[in-house]
Formats: structure tokens, C-alpha cells, sequence
């Protein structure tokens, strides 16, 4: 028989829902547990998972669409069966009768579960059902009632607090009236769907509604009472261990092994990691509910930790932004929010360069460091690749013919960015003397504007703080900036053979209106030549 797929309540203040994409197309075969589609509620984009077999045969709702909750959102039955009379309204029996029932118009969601039962209904009366709190909900469990029998009920209002499989959520009424019944007491758990109250205009008799709507329900709906009504047999003894021994009893088992326990508890249970078969439930027939889970206290072990006493007190100090943080504030701002960042991350073998600047440096008064290394092999790429050089305006893009490299320099205040002027022209001696002399400057606040103006590309080496990569924010206007890390003694391998090598990651970081993700790799594979090589910057 076809099964009406309605459109589920994905959560508790849901009234419609909007088919955002569907994983299943007309003709495929749906097995129970397969996502069908994803729901935009009031609340976010859930998965909607299948509770039925067959082969999709209609879907009702297409996506970008929207739908009150318990519309017919899709139908599921077996391949080649007719289901025009479901289409064209003549199918709501057989509809209703499904595991996914289809609602009346006027009170969607609360009477779908008693056809039989909503024929009798005295005037005003309105049956509400267990709703399906969550995607993945089956049953719920009462932890509270807010309101008893004879209270009166305002559209709005709060009418338990139920336990899901995924948290204890509060449950309004869509209606308004006098409670007339209350079909869960605390504790007692049902199906969605399951007669949960009832309400209606006050005196009102309900007795045979509610009768009625128990003997009416699907035979699935009923296989958890029965099962239910055999444990009290066990049940007194159960409950009455508790006041003679210390330990406390087990829970009652059903005969294929079965424990009673709620959703949210059996979910907090998994979470820490408790054997359920330990936990006397205090639930009906002993069923363990989320409050046994918590106040579990297993055997005390050997040696237990002190309750903890703070000794501190929490404090704070308010900093006045200085004018410096605040125009770093404002540029990296821009920069990150204006400028498409992307990011290529390389790592290069340094082995030649760790030899190359011992014998640089054995120089007489002579002393380089990676840093001047990595500078001057991006001057030299950078010539080589001028639309990393470049800059990007509102009204054009310039591609720069100089090379003038801004090296960032931490300072207490923040970071300044002085410049080392066409760097490829300069020897490695020459641009460790001006990165020295600018550092210098920058912590004794002797930078002049100048200084700090006109930069094409920027470097930030991290290295020497221990950080083995990251990723930086472009100095704008230019289009890229290479962060680069520390050089790491670890196994690599070489013709075949695992060896000891040293390594560096850098990360060059683009501005997607200027840079290419291929422009930028081809200027990453030139500067990988320059640095593994170093004595080819020399030529």
C-alpha cells in the first residue's frame, strides 16, 4: 500500500517548511533510514530522513517550494502502483492509515493519528498528539506537565516539557480551550503521533474520545503498550529492592533484552559512557528516564577527587585602543572583507640553503639570515611573474615594474610593514643591513611614512617564533603576501631512501581579482627554485 510522507515538524515552533534540496528522485528506491530530503525550517536546513521502504512515487513539494507542516510533502509505495486516488483526495483513508499519516486542514499534526476518533469529536474538541520534535524523533517522553486537567489553555502556551532523542524541549499549544485530558502522565513515554491531551471547551466529556483513539491506532502504535502492561509482573520486586539492599536494583528487562528507557536517556547514558543496566529507573514499570542518568552515582572507587574551590576571583583590565591598533584594525578589516583571499601552501626542501648561508656567513662581517634568503628570492620571482606584483585600484589594475618588498615587523603596540626598496637589485648583504636597520626603527618608533609607504608584495616570516605555518592577511593595495614558517629537522625522503632532511611551509596568500590560482603556483615554483638553489640568485 502507498505510503503519505507528510511534511514533518522538525521542530517545536515549526509551522511550515521549505524543501531545500531533494536527495531522491521520482523512481528511486527508498530504504527505511535513507535521507530524502533537506528541510529549511524557522531554525535551520535539516536532513529528513525515511521511516518506509518502497520506490518514490510522487513528490509533492519541489524544491525552493514551501508547505504547512503535515501537507503531503511525498508518496512511497511499490513500483508501477496506482496512486491517482491519493493525488486527487479521493486516497485520505488509505492515507491516514500509513505510517505517515496526512492531517486535516484545521489542526494539522495533533488529530492525524485518530480518523475513527475525529469523526466523533464533540464540538470544540481537539485531540493533540505526541509531536516530532526532532529529525530524527520516534518517541517522546513527558519530564513535565505545565499545566493539569481543568487548567485552561491559551493559544501560545506552554504545555509540557518533552524529552526527545536529542533534548528536553517545551511544547506550546497551538489551541486554545480547557485541558481535558491528559493521555502521558511524567515519565510515560509514545510514539509520535500517540494521544498526548486533549482539549476542548470546559465539562466537556472525552472519556469516549479517548477510548476511542487508543482502540483506533495503528497496530505499530500499540505494540509498545502492550509490551509495557507485561512489566509490572516484575516491576514491584524491582522497585522494592532499592529499600533493602544498598546497591540498587536492576532494571527491568524485557524477555528479548530489551530495557526500558527513554530516548534523551538512553542518549545521555551513551554520552558518558554508563551501563544502563546498572541504573534503577525511576520511571513507570521502572523505566530509566534523563533524571536516573544524572543522578547516577557509580560504586565509589579508591581514591576520588576533592571537589574543586576556586580561590580566585574573576578580573580585568580595559586597554584604550591605541591609534596604531586601531589603523591596523581598520586595514586588515578592508583587506579581508574586500579582497577574495585564496591561499597555495608549499613546502620546500632547505637543505642547500641551511649550507649555502653557513658559507655565506663565513664570510668575514658578513651575516644573512632566511629571512634576507626569502626576500631576495621573491624580489628575483617577482620579476619574473609581474602579476604578482601588481595592485589592485577600484578603476584598474597596475602591474608594477619595481620591486619594493614590505617586510611586517612586530612591535609592542602591533605591526608595521617598513619597505625594502627595489629588493631585486639589492645584494643579500645589502637587504639584510636594511631589514636590520628598518626593524630597528620600527621597535624605537623612528619609522618615517616613507618608510612604511609603497610596498608591491609583502613578506611575514613567523619562522623564528617556532610556528610551523599560517596564513596572513594581504597588505592592500598589493596582491599577495607569502607567510612564511620555521625550518623543521624531520624524515623525508630522498631517491627512495627515508633520511633526515629540514623543511619549510610557506603560504602564499592572493587577491583573486589579480592573481590566478595557476599564476600564483608558477610564481610558488620559481621562488621553490631560488630558495632551494640559492646560488643561482648570485648569477
Amino acid at each position: 500500500m502507498a505510503i503519505v510522507v507528510n511534511m514533518p515538524r522538525l521542530s517545536d515552533t515549526m509551522e511550515e517548511g521549505t524543501v531545500a534540496a531533494w536527495l531522491k528522485k521520482v523512481g528511486d528506491k527508498i530504504e527505511e533510514g535513507d535521507i530524502l530530503a533537506e528541510i529549511e525550517t524557522d531554525k535551520a536546513t535539516m536532513e529528513f530522513e525515511s521511516f518506509n521502504e518502497g520506490t518514490l512515487l510522487h513528490i509533492g513539494v519541489q524544491e525552493g517550494e514551501t508547505t504547512k507542516v503535515d501537507e503531503l510533502l511525498a508518496i512511497i509505495g511499490d513500483e508501477g502502483e496506482d496512486i491517482s486516488g491519493l493525488l486527487s483526495g479521493g486516497g485520505n483513508a488509505s492515507a491516514e492509515e500509513t505510517v505517515e499519516p496526512e492531517s486535516s486542514s484545521e489542526t494539522p499534526a495533533e488529530t492525524t493519528d485518530a480518523p475513527a476518533a475525529s469523526a466523533a469529536l464533540p464540538e470544540g474538541v481537539i485531540v493533540v498528539t505526541m509531536p516530532r520534535l526532532s529529525d530524527t524523533m520516534e518517541e517522546g517522553t513527558v519530564a513535565t506537565w505545565l499545566k493539569k486537567v481543568g487548567d485552561t489553555v491559551e493559544e501560545g502556551d506552554i504545555l509540557a516539557e518533552i524529552e526527545t532523542d536529542k533534548a528536553t524541549m517545551e511544547f506550546e499549544s497551538f489551541q486554545s480551550g480547557t485541558l481535558l485530558e491528559i493521555g502521558l502522565e511524567v515519565g510515560e513515554s509514545a510514539k509520535v503521533d500517540s494521544l498526548l491531551a486533549i482539549i476542548g471547551p470546559a465539562g466537556t466529556d472525552v472519556s469516549g474520545v479517548a477510548a476511542n483513539f487508543s482502540a483506533s491506532g495503528a497496530p505499530a502504535k500499540e505494540a509498545p503498550k502492550a509490551e509495557a502492561k507485561e512489566a509490572p509482573k516484575a516491576a514491584p520486586a524491582a522497585a522494592s529492592a532499592p529499600k533493602k539492599a544498598s546497591a540498587p536494583a536492576p532494571t527491568p528487562v524485557t524477555e528479548n533484552g530489551r530495557v526500558y528507557v527513554s530516548p534523551l536517556a538512553k542518549k545521555l547514558a551513551e554520552e558518558k559512557g554508563i551501563n544502563l543496566t546498572k541504573i534503577q529507573g525511576s520511571g513507570e514499570n521502572g523505566r530509566i528516564v534523563k533524571r536516573d542518568v544524572e543522578n547516577y552515582e557509580p560504586a565509589a572507587s579508591a581514591a576520588s577527587a576533592g571537589k574543586f574551590v576556586p580561590s580566585g576571583q574573576e578580573d580585568f583590565d580595559d586597554v584604550d585602543n591605541s591609534q596604531m591598533r586601531k589603523a591596523i584594525a581598520k586595514a586588515l578589516t578592508n583587506s579581508k572583507f574586500s579582497a577574495p583571499h585564496y591561499y597555495l601552501s608549499v613546502e620546500f626542501d632547505m637543505e642547500n640553503a641551511i649550507a649555502f648561508r653557513a658559507q655565506f656567513n663565513s664570510i668575514p662581517d658578513t651575516k644573512i639570515s632566511y629571512n634576507d634568503i626569502v626576500v631576495k628570492a621573491c624580489a628575483l620571482a617577482l620579476k619574473q611573474h609581474p602579476q604578482v606584483n601588481s595592485q589592485w585600484f577600484a578603476d584598474k589594475m597596475r602591474l608594477n615594474n619595481h620591486v619594493h618588498v614590505g617586510v611586517a615587523v612586530a612591535v609592542p603596540d602591533g605591526l608595521v610593514v617598513p619597505v625594502v626598496r627595489f629588493a631585486n637589485e639589492q645584494t643579500l648583504p645589502q637587504i639584510g643591513a636594511a631589514v636590520r636597520d628598518l626593524a630597528g626603527k620600527a621597535r624605537n618608533k623612528k619609522l618615517t611614512p616613507d618608510e612604511m609607504q609603497g610596498s608591491t608584495f609583502t613578506v611575514s616570516n613567523l619562522g623564528m617564533f617556532g610556528i610551523d605555518t599560517f596564513t596572513s592577511i594581504i597588505n592592500q593595495p598589493n596582491s599577495a603576501i607569502l607567510s612564511v614558517g620555521n625550518i623543521v629537522e624531520k624524515p623525508v625522503v630522498k631517491n627512495g631512501q627515508i633520511v633526515v632532511g629540514n623543511t619549510m611551509k610557506l603560504s602564499l596568500a592572493c587577491d583573486h581579482r589579480t592573481v590566478d590560482g595557476a599564476t600564483g603556483a608558477q610564481f610558488l615554483q620559481t621562488l621553490k627554485g631560488y630558495i632551494e638553489n640559492p646560488v643561482t640568485m648570485l648569477v
